[in-house]
């Protein structure tokens, strides 16, 4: 296996990254109008991510993007704003600790999306590990 272009090894960072956005974050909105600190994060997100992409050289011109790619990524970025809106309230409200479990209650309901809408196929693993999941962030929450 090509480690640079595993999904696995892209997966972790994901996973290493939004961990420190948790904690970050919770710093960083403290004394800050959430929305505010939101609007903040997504402007240094727009400049690194323009960064990266003139460093790779890989500007393309948008009106050779499919009508579905458009509709599909403008409706990815609506969820994502309304997600990091009510995430960074949520860590100026809560610990830490029991918000971004919570939050990860994405992955379980990423997992019946998929099956539900893209018809990804269901296996024994999947299941176990969303209903664990779910089980874990309830277990934080709740106690």
């Amino acid at each position: 296996m090509n480690l640079r272009e595993s999904w696995l090894l892209f997966a972790i960072g994901s996973a290493f990254f939004a961990a420190l956005t948790a904690i970050f974050g919770k710093l960083g909105v403290a004394g800050v109008n959430s929305n505010l600190a939101t609007f903040i994060r997504t402007v240094v997100i727009l400049a690194v991510i323009a960064a990266i992409v003139s460093l790779r050289h890989e500007w393309a011109r948008p009106s050779g993007l499919p009508w579905h790619s458009w509709l599909f990524l403008v409706l990815s970025a609506i969820a994502t704003g309304l997600s990091w809106l009510c995430y960074y309230r949520a860590l100026q409200l809560g610990p830490v600790s029991k918000v971004a479990p919570i939050d990860k209650l994405s992955v379980a309901m990423a997992i019946v999306l998929g099956l539900i809408f893209l018809g990804e196929k269901p296996s024994l693993p999947l299941l176990i590990g969303g209903v664990l999941i779910v089980a874990g962030a309830i277990v934080i929450a709740v106690f």
